[in-house]
């Protein structure tokens, strides 16, 4: 039986390159599917006949590739996104019905194919990229977590931050928006002194959800990024930027010279970062974590399919040959 690894894209993502690149070296057969173009880019077919077990095939139309349900031997969920396009266009109220349609086919193919080996899940990383679950299993493993508050009650966000200095607002999903001039606007972390917020007016909390964390001092951040047995944990040196350039939100220091390097990872680490994966089901997830001036460690956040293509290119370490080796030989956390 020909054995196949099935990646689930889109058409922008260069983040599996690399890998496609080690498995073209090691001759193993994969198959690309870009979710966005299931209509137009790709023929397929769902077959069950009562007798034998069901099975389905995906074939692109433009190179005669076809992958089959029953060679899947692992599956990358990279960055899956909806059925975008259709071939032909009828009638804008039947195309949206029928886009309804290609995508409830979608979401029964994803949860369809949670059973096989992954990186990333369609079923479980819906459930792990919730910051109540991220909270509550920090928690019960016993790691310490900045106290954080998510309401649409100015009262409610006050009364919570009045203990603290500083706190961080911050975004639930969405890190940047777009208004009606069509200016799009980053939403970073802020800092905000506690007290300013009784000074807002009350539709400022009304008109959203409100995610608020007391801000706490950093030494260093740490992005850890776990597949499967490979951990790599890179520091990273936030606190030698500016207040708008990665000391309060890292990501603002990409473009600034934020300086990344690859550490050993402590056992309080690897032991939080593997218990906490398998209590979600997961063979991946991209740790974000605060060190304070006492050197004491504090968890933010685990991204279950998060980036990690920049530190292999700014560190130099094998990230892609990791990831390879979990596709091709199904390897638990």
């Amino acid at each position: 039986m020909s054995e196949k690894i099935l990646i689930l894209t889109d058409k922008r993502d260069p983040h599996p390159t690399p890998v496609f690149k080690l498995f073209k070296e090691q001759n193993v057969s994969f198959f690309r599917l870009n979710t966005e173009c299931l209509m137009t880019d790709y023929s397929f077919a769902w077959y069950h006949d009562g007798k034998s077990a069901p099975d389905f095939y995906v074939k692109e139309l433009a190179t005669g590739r076809c992958i089959w349900g029953h060679e899947i031997i692992s599956v990358w969920y990279r960055k899956p996104d909806f059925p975008q396009f259709l071939l032909y266009q009828v009638d804008e109220e039947i195309d949206k019905h029928n886009m309804k349609e290609c995508r409830q086919f979608f979401i029964y193919l994803m949860y369809y194919l949670s059973d096989i080996y992954s990186i990333g899940n369609h079923f479980y990383d819906k459930r792990a990229n919730s910051k109540m679950i991220q909270s509550k299993i920090a928690y019960e493993l016993g790691m310490r977590i900045a106290p954080t508050c998510m309401s649409n009650c100015k009262d409610d966000v006050v009364s919570f931050s009045k203990d603290f200095e500083n706190v961080g607002l911050k975004c639930l999903r969405n890190h940047w928006a777009k208004n009606n001039e069509g200016l799009y606007y980053d939403l970073c972390t802020q800092k905000v002194p506690s007290h300013s917020l009784a000074e807002q007016p009350e539709e400022s909390f009304a008109q959203t959800v409100v995610f608020a964390q007391e801000y706490i001092e950093k030494k260093y951040e740490l992005r850890v990024t776990v597949m499967g047995p490979h951990i790599f944990t890179c520091k990273l040196d936030s606190q030698a930027q500016t207040a708008l350039t990665g000391a309060v939100d890292w990501r603002q220091g990409y473009d600034h010279g934020l300086k990344h390097e690859i550490v050993e990872t402590s056992e309080e680490i690897r032991t939080f970062c593997q218990q906490y994966l398998r209590r979600l089901n997961l063979n991946f997830g991209c740790f974000d974590f605060i060190v304070t001036p006492e050197d004491e460690l504090l968890f933010l956040e685990c991204n279950p399919n998060g980036q990690w293509g920049w530190i292999e290119d700014v560190c130099h370490v094998p990230m892609s040959e990791a990831m390879a080796d979990c596709l091709l030989n199904r390897l638990p956390v």
